[in-house]
């Protein structure tokens, strides 16, 4: 049991291995966009419309606010683990750190379950997106090559992207983050035009009543758009690829998150002004409002830039989950192959190939219509095991030099842990057995392959034999040293009498 809950040493994270080590080359505006890239996306395109023809009425704007309160006190503690342990692999290194191997395990698996289902899920979407697109300049594409088996063979669209966006990862991330960021400049743009076109259109009556479902709704609107603010975690899994981490890296969660609250908040009050809220139960609800008052040439952009939001989300989830698989590698929990990087790349290929081949046949023969609660309650667990984390580290390794210091430790760990507790307390009863039974595979996955083959309790039996051959070699020089001595005594004594 004590060797489970073995806790990585911190002094170990600091040693480079140049066979082991990423290549640094992201600097903080990249990092930031890359921030943008996987939190503005789904959640304007597809969740909005959900959330508020469901739970949060024209209060959706609550539920952003209420899910942002949540994320910053979260993006805190992300910022001061970031700038203290520059490492791949998020609040998996964080947790081996802090709380032992076995959290460390789960919280990865999560963290895997989390990117893997997100990545298949947005990958759909954009499916949807671009055959809407093609419908709209008069190419219909079969159904049955665009459809899950059930009501078609396969879904290539989706297929396309990720194998597409596979590729682009392999070449290195200062290649992906250079296409990052002209999607995520096009989003914006996107979205900026949206805001200013719709404005010209809010009916005030739309906003009332302001709470259809209660307060009780807005409090599930708020764990259902949670799901549009779990980027910023993509950003904390590049710390090991980032220039001077510990500065970069606080602006690059922090940064990211702010901006994007202000663009959600705004996004989702011209929305609800310019359609009645039980008429947006549609997965493209932004087109879908300009389309009601007429703005037909505005909805068609909004549809083509639909893509690139959900292109970004789509590249930053794939790159995230395979440097957690990368990081799990490297420990030994997860085999070797998944940190292996390619000479010239500097980019753990195989890892990548692998997580693109999975991705992709989930998106192309799946239907994913419960995932975004999926990611949810996965995301809201990897969250309090960091704000727990925060508050250990604080209390054992008070030494450790921390460039950002979460302020009001523990207020705002604890702040954060309650916020993601309660929040998980709103999703479905399905979802939360539905989790329950993934831990119990990951479990399964540790104790057979990952208990076994970890690095840190090989390191640790190193450890107990080389002191045994140390107690050893300490035990003989001592006696060599008394044999001397007594020689050396025997001398002046003279010889023994008879």
């Amino acid at each position: 049991m004590k060797r489970i809950f073995a806790k990585k040493p911190i002094n170990d994270l600091s040693q480079d291995n140049n066979d082991k080590s990423l290549k640094r080359s992201i600097g903080p505006i990249n990092l930031i966009i890359m921030g943008l890239g996987c939190i503005i996306g789904a959640g304007i395109f597809i969740v909005t419309g959900v959330a508020s023809a469901h739970y949060s009425g024209p209060a959706l704007v609550l539920s952003f606010i209420l899910s942002a309160i949540a994320c910053i006190f979260t993006a805190l503690c992300y910022a001061e683990f970031a700038s203290m342990i520059p490492i791949s692999g998020s609040v998996y290194t964080y947790t081996y750190v802090a709380l032992g191997e076995i959290w460390a395990w789960m919280i990865g698996w999560v963290l895997m379950y989390e990117y893997l289902i997100s990545a298949s899920a947005v990958a759909v979407g954009w499916s949807s997106y671009i055959v809407g697109l093609f419908g709209s300049a008069g190419i219909i594409l079969p159904q049955i090559i665009t459809s899950p088996p059930g009501t078609g063979i396969i879904n290539l669209p989706a297929l396309f992207i990720i194998v597409l966006l596979t590729g682009i990862l392999i070449l290195g991330v200062k290649e992906s983050t250079r296409f990052n960021a002209i999607i995520v400049l096009i989003n914006i743009s996107i979205i900026l035009l949206f805001v200013f076109v719709g404005m010209n259109y809010i009916n005030p009556a739309n906003y009332h009543p302001f709470m259809p479902y209660g307060f009780s709704g807005v409090l599930q609107g708020a764990a259902m758009v949670f799901f549009a603010y779990i980027g910023f975690d993509a950003v904390s899994t590049a710390a090991e690829e980032t220039k001077n981490p510990q500065k970069t890296m606080p602006i690059g969660i922090i940064g990211s998150l702010i901006i994007s609250s202000i663009l959600y908040i705004v996004v989702a009050a011209v929305l609800n002004g310019m359609v009645p809220y039980n008429l947006l139960n549609t997965s493209a609800p932004v087109t879908f409002a300009l389309k009601s008052v007429g703005v037909n040439w505005a909805a068609s952009l909004v549809s083509f830039g639909a893509l690139f939001g959900l292109t970004s989300v789509l590249l930053t989830s794939l790159f995230g989950q395979t440097r957690i698989f990368y990081s799990m590698s490297r420990d030994g929990l997860l085999p070797e192959i998944f940190s292996k990087l390619h000479e010239n790349f500097r980019s753990p290929v195989l890892c990548i190939l692998i997580v693109g081949i999975v991705a992709a046949l989930i998106a192309a023969f799946f239907p994913l219509n419960t995932i975004i609660e999926l990611v949810n309650i996965g995301t809201l667990s990897a969250f309090i095991f960091l704000a727990l984390s925060i508050i250990i580290l604080r209390k054992q390794h008070p030494e450790i030099p921390r460039k950002f210091k979460c302020p009001l430790v523990p207020a705002i760990p604890i702040l954060s842990i309650i916020f993601c507790s309660f929040l998980i307390l709103q999703l479905s009863h399905t979802t939360l057995e539905r989790f329950a039974i993934s831990l119990m595979i990951g479990l399964a996955v540790y104790f057979v392959y990952g208990m076994k083959n970890s690095k840190l309790r090989k390191y640790d039996g190193d450890n107990i034999l080389n002191l045994k051959l140390m107690s050893n070699y300490i035990h003989r020089l001592k006696i060599n040293f008394i044999n001397t001595i007594n020689d050396h005594l025997s001398y002046f004594r003279g010889p023994k009498k008879l």
